[in-house]
């Protein structure tokens, strides 16, 4: 019996290094798989990144780099004294205050339609639905202002003008940019899309089963199952949609001229770097909306206990 028991210890601890060694090999192979990604991480995002922190306490100008000198936060004392600063959060803040929660709503109700059992074709409706977003945002907003154009757009010409109403184009206006941007913004809800639709067809029908055999009807399901059980994709779409706006993947409009009254802050801080060459004071423009981002998404983060339903905390 001591014999047997001492082999058997002996062939678990064999087993137990074979298992360590497969284990540290495993994550070689896993790392030489990655790496190409690490390297690029690395060289293109974390390096960059470092460089502007760095950059941000000098005054860099870019016209002339061999005249650089460190000013601590003297940048950082100039955007408290810029008047465009705060007037370009405020317009960023608000459109994203409006931009964000359209897109979910609409997220929402189209996941919903085009999860319905009763919907006809509805694979190539979703396909259809998603094939808007690829379209990059800034060239949906040129698509846009060429519609709504009062002189040349469809809008106008085919719609408005036949019936006399070409006065009800509230596009022609010249404040009508930021209402024809969150417009557009509705243009790259495919992936928000995607998300919710995912999330609804993960709920087990047994839910809606019992909930209709109490008499629960259709609207009642939706607003007191559905929407209960598909927050966290609603949390994750609420934080991908804040760092997609406030990051200026919508809101940007490089190419143009700029101006304080259309622009966001993204725009401004490529006017500081690519029109007046100021690296230093546009790296430190980027890194106090960076910290403000990075605080609005720690607040969601901290609030999502109240709202969202996670199954896992239920034990």
């Amino acid at each position: 019996m001591q014999i047997k028991s001492v082999i058997k210890d002996r062939l678990a601890l064999i087993a137990r290094v074979l298992s360590s060694i497969e284990t540290r090999f495993n994550g070689r192979v896993g790392l030489i798989l990655i790496s190409p990604w690490l390297i690029g991480l690395i060289i293109f995002k974390f390096l960059p990144i470092l460089a502007s922190l760095v950059l941000s306490f000098t005054d860099f100008h870019l016209l002339n780099p061999h005249q650089v000198q460190f000013v601590g936060l003297k940048n950082y004392q100039s955007i408290l004294n810029d008047g465009n600063v705060g007037d370009v959060f405020l317009k960023t803040t608000k459109l994203a205050l409006v931009i964000i929660p359209l897109q979910t709503l609409v997220s929402i109700a189209i996941a919903a339609l085009l999860s319905s059992r009763r919907l006809w074709k509805r694979d190539i409706l979703r396909t259809l639905f998603f094939l808007p977003s690829i379209i990059p945002a800034f060239s949906a907003t040129l698509m846009w202002q060429g519609f709504v154009s009062p002189s040349t757009g469809w809008l106008n010409r085919i719609f408005l003008n036949p019936f006399g109403l070409a006065s009800w184009n509230i596009f022609s206006s010249r404040g009508a940019s930021q209402p024809l941007m969150m417009f557009s913004s509705l243009w790259t809800i495919g992936p928000g899309m995607l998300i919710m639709m995912g999330a609804m067809q993960g709920i087990s029908p047994e839910v809606y089963e019992s909930a209709l055999m109490d008499g629960a009807g259709r609207m009642v399901r939706f607003f007191k199952i559905t929407m209960p059980l598909i927050t966290p994709a609603i949390f994750f779409s609420l934080v991908l949609n804040l760092t997609a706006v406030f990051g200026g993947a919508i809101l940007l409009d490089r190419g143009n001229t700029f101006s304080i009254d259309l622009s966001s802050y993204d725009a401004y801080v490529n006017f500081q770097l690519f029109n007046m060459f100021n690296l230093g004071y546009a790296s430190s423009l980027a890194w106090v909306f960076f910290i403000f981002v990075m605080i609005v998404v720690l607040v969601l983060f901290r609030t999502s206990k109240s709202w969202v339903y996670f199954p896992d905390r239920e034990n």
